[in-house]
């Protein structure tokens, strides 16, 4: 495989070297790395690990969870990276969605951005300010700057809601991409390795990217699938021209650029080399880039995986470098599915697009016309969490919900809709996530002031996405396990190595890695701590 790397990101430009085996450490590393491959799923890394020859195959050899669980409903980016580093689901994070609605919000788009502050003049969902206000409990690093206020919390990555989700309230630095280049809340100085990362990436992103060379293994996946009569995927090689940000993003150019970021931070910081133990955050975001414009089937997705694998192998290169005792944990926020025009060729013929018809807005009409009520009556999507009108009268909801739940469940891809108080009135569950209820997943994405009066669940392999098109042509956000599973790996030079089978859940990362660095766990969480090896120091009480 060629890949040409970004010239001046000399940070991840020599080949990895491989790690010296230590004895097993007496002492907490004075480094945490936790890294979040965005729709990294459980099916994907099942796939491809076979192939992994660098960084993942570092992680490998340490302690694999094959079957880590985002074990809530609302399997999206923002809930998920609220669960990693807090040890909470969202229930507790009160990150319920990408977007929710509040028709008490201060403007006249009542749509919430997860990651934004609704009360600043003149914004709106799509157009907003990044903040942190939504995150209802504090994260991993502000538990270790608790216990030592001179330990240092640094967060990258390609997504805002990921770098927020993770770092939390109290970062030292914190920066995502904004479009054109890393960019951070408004008044932070930006070091002058951020400089030097965007510099290096706006010459990137002027000069046109080749194709890349397909290995024998990704060869065999590369196959044009039909989505519309004008657009067919399976078969690309990320070539790109000269200045096209969309395609930088969703191609392996975009990780190399946020791991990049990473390591050059950690080295000009010197994170973990004082006295204090540091937090480095990393969210990888192009696999989920390249699952919705290309699937998770595919030349791309095999591209992207082999590619990925190299840039993490460098950033552990760099990360060698310093001597630092380091410890990593590496997941995901979400799973995936592939389009349905190819699942469909994969003996699934159940497969298919959401119908435009079960829109809130669709259904809502419909109720509005035929109970003779001035719409909207239903605000939300076709599935997830769907509100009523508040001009509604009591009596008029009680009407208007009993006809949407009558709509709702007579339809064929539907598998169930809940009302809040049937919700509300269901327990936290208990057990292996694989075995909750669907009511019981949708519990742990329940939050009073922010969901849903109903939640709508498609069947199995229905993709809510109606009329796909460039950039936008699979998805995730399901009950179901495709989408809520995710590998759970940890690594620790000198650790001793082994697999568990059995599922977790990534809301027992925060504590695992709280339990390895002596940090007590300050607040109530859902997550526990999981025990990976006598020879990583860590131990669980």
């Amino acid at each position: 495989m060629k890949f040409v790397p970004i010239a001046a990101l000399a940070l991840l430009a020599a080949a990895p070297a491989a790690a010296q085996q230590a004895p097993a450490p007496q002492t907490p590393p004075k480094l945490l790395v936790v890294i979040s491959v965005d729709q990294f799923s459980a099916d994907l890394f099942a796939e491809y690990r076979s192939q992994f020859r660098e960084g993942f195959a570092r992680l490998l050899s340490g302690a694999v969870f094959p079957s880590g669980y985002q074990s809530h409903a609302a399997t999206e980016t923002c809930p998920g990276h609220s669960t990693i580093l807090t040890g909470a689901r969202p229930a507790r994070t009160g990150i319920v969605a990408n977007d929710w609605t509040d028709f008490s919000a201060p403007r006249e788009d009542k749509t919430v951005y997860c990651a934004e502050d609704e009360s600043v003049p003149g914004s709106n969902s799509k157009d907003y300010t990044v903040s942190d206000k939504h995150l209802k409990v504090p994260t991993l690093g502000e538990w270790m700057k608790l216990a030592d206020p001179a330990s240092r919390v640094v967060s990258v990555a390609g997504k805002d809601r990921a770098a927020v989700m993770m770092g939390g309230h109290k970062v030292d630095e914190l920066w995502w991409w904004g479009g054109k280049g890393f960019v951070s809340y408004a008044g932070r100085a930006e070091p002058a390795m951020v400089t030097r990362v965007n510099a290096s990436v706006a010459e990137r992103i002027g000069e046109a990217q080749e194709p890349m060379e397909l290995t024998p293994f990704c060869r065999a996946r590369s196959r044009a699938i039909p989505v519309t009569a004008t657009l067919s995927v399976g078969d690309g090689r990320f070539a790109r021209a000269a200045g096209d940000v969309r395609s930088f993003r969703a191609s392996p150019e975009f990780d190399e650029a946020i791991l990049a970021l990473g390591a050059g931070l950690a080295t000009d910081m010197k994170l973990g080399q004082g006295p204090h133990t540091d937090l480095l955050i990393v969210g990888a975001s192009a696999t989920d880039y390249v699952g919705h414009g290309l699937g998770t089937e595919g030349s791309e997705m095999c591209l992207q995986m082999q590619a990925l694998d190299q840039a993490l192998g460098k950033l552990f290169a760099v990360l060698d470098k310093t001597g630092v005792d380091y410890a990593v944990a590496l997941t995901a926020d979400h799973g995936g599915h592939d389009l349905p025009e190819r699942n469909r060729e994969h003996a699934a013929p159940m497969a298919a697009r959401v119908d435009p018809a079960l829109t809130a807005k669709a259904i809502g009409t419909e109720i509005a016309t035929q109970l003779k009520i001035a719409g909207p009556t239903l605000v939300g999507g076709a599935a997830g969490d769907v509100y009523f009108d508040p001009k509604l009268t009591r009596k008029q909801r009680i009407a208007v919900q009993a006809e949407a739940i009558r709509r709702y469940a007579a339809h064929p891809q539907v598998q169930a809709v809940f009302t809040r108080s049937q919700i509300a009135a269901t327990p936290a569950p208990k057990g292996p996530p694989e075995t909750w209820s669907l009511l019981e997943r949708a519990r742990q994405s329940y939050e009073p002031s922010r969901s849903g009066d109903l939640v709508v669940a498609l069947k199995p392999r229905v993709t809510p996405i109606a009329a796909p098109g460039p950039g936008y042509v699979a998805t995730h956000g399901s009950f179901w396990d495709y989408d809520r599973r995710v590998p759970i790996l940890f690594w620790r030079n000198g650790m001793t190595g082994f697999e568990q089978p059995l599922s977790v859940e990534t809301v027992d990362i925060a504590p695992t890695l709280a339990a390895l660095i002596g940090v007590k766990v300050p607040v109530v969480i859902d997550g526990r701590c999981l025990d990976l090896d006598a020879g990583t120091g860590t131990t669980c009480k």
